[in-house]
């Protein structure tokens, strides 16, 4: 069950602006999203970001939104489960880390759909966010007894590395250090 650069796909749920107001520690997610982005894209994964009526919620947060590989661009969608949205394509990978919100809504409806579908799924618990702490741990707790894996930003980005020493470990270190400096 250890993340795999070769079989993972990181999927950013719903990072928008009408969250930031209603999602405690909103700042927080935005920017373990954000950090897991970069990981991402040091160790050659795949990101799929979504947004959940855009119209009304606004766009992905501009603090993701940098941090999106070039040519990736959020889909939008209707449902809940950013796996069922126009265009989500995993490009072929059997493993998903999610972060996003909210929790117990777009996240787990993501996570239950993947996993029907036999996609091996990981969610990173310090990067998901729901507008009441109550809904967050029901949300993480429903995912895990359904067979997710609930990890952290650190936990996944050192999984799909391997190995320190590598150019691509300097560039998640230097990430992982931004997002949680030693005290």
């Amino acid at each position: 069950m250890k993340l795999d650069p070769g079989r993972a796909a990181l999927v950013v749920i719903d990072v928008q602006e009408a969250f930031r107001k209603v999602v405690p520690d909103f700042d927080r997610v935005a920017l373990a999203s954000a950090t897991l982005i970069g990981g991402a894209r040091a160790t050659g994964i795949p990101v799929v970001v979504t947004e959940q009526y855009p119209t009304g919620l606004g766009e992905t947060v501009p603090e993701v939104a940098e941090a999106l590989p070039a040519g990736v661009h959020p889909l939008e969608k209707l449902c809940f489960a950013a796996s069922e949205a126009d265009g989500f394509d995993l490009g072929g990978r059997d493993q998903v880390l999610l972060c996003g919100v909210e929790t117990h809504v777009c996240v787990n409806q993501t996570a239950l759909d993947l996993l029907d579908r036999g996609v091996e799924v990981h969610v990173a618990g310090d990067a998901v966010g729901s507008r009441f702490e109550e809904n967050r741990q029901v949300g993480l707790e429903k995912m895990e007894r359904a067979g997710a894996v609930i990890t952290s930003v650190e936990t996944a980005l050192f999984e799909l590395l391997g190995r320190a020493g590598t150019d691509e470990f300097k560039v998640v270190q230097k990430l992982v250090l931004e997002y949680a400096p030693n005290p």
